[in-house]
């Protein structure tokens, strides 16, 4: 059973459209009950829209925050997209004052003055270490994104991918059961899709 994590900000749809295309229907959830009362969770999914400070206080007023952490601290997979991979981090200056979810050590930063924001479109990652949730994806393969912000991480031995825009920057991390990236797979064509495979393996 997976679960992908409805905050009521942006649209889960096409995440949710991709997985089932390959055989996969996660559970769709709302609020830190429902999360909780899941029977035999092997994964969850949590694609991120909006701003930084937005996203933790919607997750914190449908009790998500905090079952999220719980979960992850259990060896529950985790998928974190875009800013789902942001807010495991302890802060972003988008938000000043308001903590992540604080599950690795950094910040997110903004990307410099002089350069296009948002960082929208494919741009290439280069691999930094082994990751089971990119087996079978090349080297340099381009993805799809779309940010303003960057995760600036201090533990540097989670870093799975890094991309070049202006700033190398990390576009994807991996640490026990969790795996998160900046990209958007479900926009990324065949390379997204065989991501997304590769977690509903490492679930099963």
């Amino acid at each position: 059973m997976l679960a992908l994590i409805d905050y009521g900000m942006g649209n889960i749809m096409s995440v949710h459209k991709a997985f089932k295309y390959l055989g996969c229907d996660p559970v769709v959830v709302k609020d830190g009950n429902s999360l909780s009362s899941i029977e035999s969770l092997k994964g969850i999914i949590l694609p991120g829209v909006g701003a930084f400070g937005g996203c933790m206080k919607s997750l914190t007023n449908r009790g998500l925050d905090k079952e999220v952490k719980r979960i992850i601290e259990n060896g529950v997979n985790y998928l974190g997209i875009c800013l789902g991979l942001q807010i495991l981090f302890e802060s972003s200056e988008e938000s000043p004052g308001i903590d992540g979810l604080g599950v690795f050590s950094g910040t997110n930063k903004r990307f410099p003055d002089g350069i296009k924001v948002p960082h929208m479109g494919w741009n290439r990652i280069k691999k930094i270490k082994d990751n089971p949730l990119m087996k079978g994806i090349d080297d340099g393969k381009h993805f799809y994104f779309v940010h303003s912000y960057y995760v600036y991480n201090r533990d540097i031995g989670i870093t799975s991918t890094v991309t070049e825009y202006n700033v190398t920057f990390t576009s994807s991390v991996w640490k026990d059961n969790v795996f998160s990236c900046q990209f958007h797979p479900e926009k990324s064509q065949d390379a997204g899709l065989k991501l997304l495979k590769n977690f509903i393996d490492i679930c099963l």
